[in-house]
C-alpha cells in the first residue's frame, strides 16, 4: 500500500487543547509506569507510589472532564480531505476509546478502592469519599478490570503514536504537525 506524499498543513489544535493533550500524555504515562511496577514488585517504596498513583489518577480523572469540555467548545481540526475514508473511521474509533480508557480507568481504580474498603486518600491528606461500600469480592473483580484496561490503554498508545509517526513520516499531511504547534 503506498500513501500519497502530502506536504499540506493541517491546522493546527487550540493551545489548550495542545497543553492537555501533552500535560495527559506525560502523566498517563507516568500512571502506567507506576501502576506496572506496583504491581510486579513489592518494595519499601510501595506506600508513596500508591499515593502518587492515587493522586495522579484523580488528577487525569479532572483533566479528562476539562479535556472533553474543551472538546466540546473548541473544534478540532478536520482530518485531511485524502485520507482514506477507513482510516478516518480509525481515527475517530481511536479517540473514542481513548477518551473512554481516560475515563474509565481512574473511576474503575476508585470504586476497585472503595470496594476494598481502602481509605482514599491524596497527598496532603485530602480525602475521597468512597464510590460503594466494602465488597471483597467485587474488589477481586475491579482489580482484575484495572489490569486488563491498563494494558488495552497501553497497546492503544502505541497504536496512536503508530498513527503520528504514519502522519508525521509518511503521508507527511501536517497531522502530527498541528498537534505540536499551537493555534494563536
Amino acid at each position: 500500500m503506498s500513501f500519497p506524499q502530502n506536504t499540506g498543513h493541517a491546522a493546527p489544535f487550540p493551545r489548550l487543547s495542545i497543553l492537555l493533550h501533552w500535560v495527559m500524555a506525560a502523566l498517563i504515562l507516568v500512571m502506567l509506569f507506576v501502576g506496572l511496577f506496583m504491581a510486579h514488585n513489592s518494595t519499601i517504596h510501595y506506600a508513596s507510589l500508591f499515593t502518587l498513583h492515587r493522586t495522579v489518577g484523580f488528577l487525569l480523572l479532572l483533566l479528562v472532564i476539562v479535556r472533553l469540555i474543551n472538546r466540546f467548545t473548541n473544534r478540532t481540526p478536520p482530518l485531511p480531505d485524502d485520507l482514506p475514508t477507513p482510516m478516518k473511521l480509525a481515527a475517530h474509533l481511536s479517540h473514542l476509546l481513548l477518551y473512554g480508557f481516560m475515563i474509565a480507568l481512574p473511576l474503575v481504580g476508585w470504586a476497585m478502592l472503595s470496594a476494598g474498603g481502602y481509605p482514599i486518600t491524596l497527598w496532603g491528606g485530602c480525602h475521597i469519599p468512597p464510590l460503594m461500600g466494602f465488597h471483597p469480592h467485587l474488589w477481586g473483580e475491579l482489580r482484575c478490570l484495572h489490569s486488563l484496561l491498563a494494558y488495552g490503554l497501553i497497546l492503544l498508545i502505541l497504536t496512536h503514536i503508530g498513527a503520528a509517526l504514519l502522519h508525521g513520516i509518511i503521508r507527511r499531511d501536517g497531522v502530527l504537525a498541528s498537534m505540536l504547534k499551537y493555534n494563536k
